[in-house]
C-alpha cells in the first residue's frame, strides 16, 4: 500500500492498529518527517531515506604508523626518523575498528523552484585522534542548478574511487570534503555538464628554515579569498571523463608582531584529469586519476604543503604531481578484486628541511565475497612507502579483513 493521500494513510495505521489490538500489542509509534512534505500545489512525492552500514576492520599491520592514523594506511604517517616521531616502536601491531560504520539522512522534497535535495552524513572516523566518535562528512542542500554546504570538493571525482576497504584509499587522487557554494549547468551533448565552485580556502605551509632566522616567528594560513573551481564532465554508458581546473590564493601573515608582518600572498593552480572506464558489458572497469599544479596539495589525499620557502627564505608555492590507477574486476557476482597503485610526488623548495615530505607511494590488491545482499566481507593487502627531501625512506604493509552490512 502506497503513502499517497490521506485515505491511503488511515487505512494503512487503521489495519496496522488492529492487528496489533487484535494479538494483544501495541501498534508502534509512527515516523514522520513533517517539513519534509511536497510544497502546496506542486506535483510530486516527497520522501526521506536513511541509508548506513556498519563495517568492522581487523587489521594486522607488519610495521607501525602514527597512532593516531593506525585505522588506514596513509604514505605520510609511516614514521622515518625514529625515535621520536609518533608511530616508532617494534614492528607489528593488530588494530580492531568500527569507524567506517556510518550513516546518512536524505530527503527529496518537490518545490515550485524544483526539487530540494539535502543530505546529512556521518562517520565514526575521528581523524588525527585515537577516539571513536561522530564526524561530519556531507551537509549538503541542491535546489534547481544551485547546491550549497559542505561536499565533495569539485576538484575531485568521488565515483571514481576504487573498490577497496581501506579507508582511506590511493593518496594520489584529490579528495577533501569543503564548505561551498556550486552552480551546475548542461553543457554540449547529452550527458555532459559544467560546473563552478567556490569552495572554503586552507592552506599547509611549511616555515622550513625560515625559522631557523627568527626562531619566535608565528607564521600561519590567512583564509583571504575563496578558492574557484571550474570542471567539465561526460558521462554515457563507456563510462565517465571529467576535466577540473583550480585557482587559489594562497595567504600568510603573522600573529606575534605589531604589523602581522611578515605577510603575503601567492597565487595556485592546477589541473586534473579523472574518471573511469567500463569494461563491455561486465561490471570491471578502470578507475584513475592525473593531477597537477602548485600549491593544490591540500587537496590531496595524503602528504605535501602549499607553501614553503626558498633559499631566499620567501614564500614559495610547492609543485605537486599525484596519480592513481587501478582495475576493478567481477569473478562472478559473488566476488570481485581491486588492483592498482597511486603516487603523490612534491618538487622540494630549498628553504625547506631535509625532513620534508617528497613523495608517498601506495599500492594495493584485495578479493572480496558479497555472500548475501547487503553483506561483504573480504581481505586485502596493503603497501605504502614514505620518502623525506633529503632521500631517507620508510616503508609499511598490512592486511586488512573486513566485514560491512549495509542498510
Amino acid at each position: 500500500m502506497q503513502y499517497v493521500g490521506n485515505k491511503y494513510r488511515l487505512a494503512f495505521w487503521a489495519a496496522l492498529l488492529a492487528a496489533g489490538t487484535a494479538q494483544g500489542q501495541v501498534a508502534p509509534a509512527r515516523i514522520v518527517a513533517p517539513d519534509s512534505a511536497a510544497e502546496e500545489g506542486v506535483k510530486g512525492n516527497a520522501r526521506v531515506e536513511v541509508t548506513g552500514k556498519i563495517q568492522g576492520d581487523f587489521i594486522y599491520d607488519f610495521k607501525r604508523v602514527d597512532p593516531d592514523w593506525n585505522m588506514t594506511l596513509r604514505p605520510s604517517k609511516i614514521p622515518i626518523n625514529c625515535p621520536g616521531s609518533p608511530g616508532c616502536g617494534k614492528d607489528g601491531e593488530t588494530i580492531f575498528s568500527v569507524r567506517q560504520t556510518s550513516v546518512a539522512f536524505r530527503a527529496f522534497v518537490p518545490t515550485r523552484a524544483g526539487e530540494l535535495k539535502t543530505e546529512l552524513s556521518l562517520d565514526l572516523f575521528q581523524p588525527q585522534s585515537a577516539s571513536t566518535a561522530f564526524r561530519l562528512l556531507n551537509a549538503f542542500a541542491s535546489i534547481g542548478s544551485w547546491g550549497f554546504g559542505q561536499y565533495y570538493t569539485l576538484f575531485m571525482n568521488y565515483d571514481a574511487f576504487p573498490n577497496t576497504i581501506d579507508y582511506w584509499g590511493p593518496n594520489g587522487m584529490t579528495f577533501v570534503r569543503n564548505p561551498q557554494i556550486r552552480y551546475t549547468m548542461p553543457f554540449g551533448a547529452k550527458g555532459q555538464t559544467l560546473a563552478f565552485s567556490l569552495e572554503a580556502p586552507g592552506s599547509a605551509i611549511d616555515t622550513g628554515k625560515a625559522a631557523l632566522a627568527d626562531p619566535n616567528l608565528s607564521l600561519r594560513a590567512r583564509t583571504r579569498l575563496p578558492d574557484l573551481i571550474g570542471r567539465w564532465s561526460s558521462e554515457g554508458d563507456w563510462g565517465q571523463l571529467q576535466v577540473a581546473g583550480i585557482l587559489r590564493d594562497i595567504s600568510y601573515e603573522t600573529t606575534n608582531t605589531p604589523n602581522n608582518e611578515p605577510s603575503g600572498s601567492k597565487t595556485g593552480g592546477g589541473v586534473s584529469v579523472m574518471g573511469y572506464y567500463n569494461m563491455g558489458k561486465t561490471r570491471d572497469r578502470i578507475t584513475g586519476q592525473l593531477v597537477f599544479g602548485k600549491g593544490i596539495a591540500s587537496y590531496m589525499n595524503d602528504g605535501g604543503v602549499d607553501l614553503a620557502p626558498n633559499n631566499s627564505f620567501q614564500a614559495e608555492t610547492v609543485k605537486s604531481i599525484g596519480f592513481f590507477l587501478y582495475y576493478d574486476h567481477y569473478w562472478s557476482t559473488l566476488w570481485s578484486s581491486s588492483l592498482g597503485g597511486s603516487s603523490h610526488r612534491q618538487t622540494n623548495t630549498e628553504g625547506q628541511f631535509f625532513n620534508a615530505f617528497h613523495q608517498g607511494n601506495y599500492a594495493s590488491v584485495n578479493l572480496l565475497h558479497y555472500p548475501a545482499k547487503n553483506v561483504l566481507v573480504g581481505g586485502e593487502f596493503l603497501f605504502g612507502k614514505n620518502e623525506q627531501k633529503g632521500g631517507q625512506t620508510a616503508t609499511d604493509h598490512r592486511l586488512q579483513f573486513s566485514a560491512q552490512f549495509k542498510f
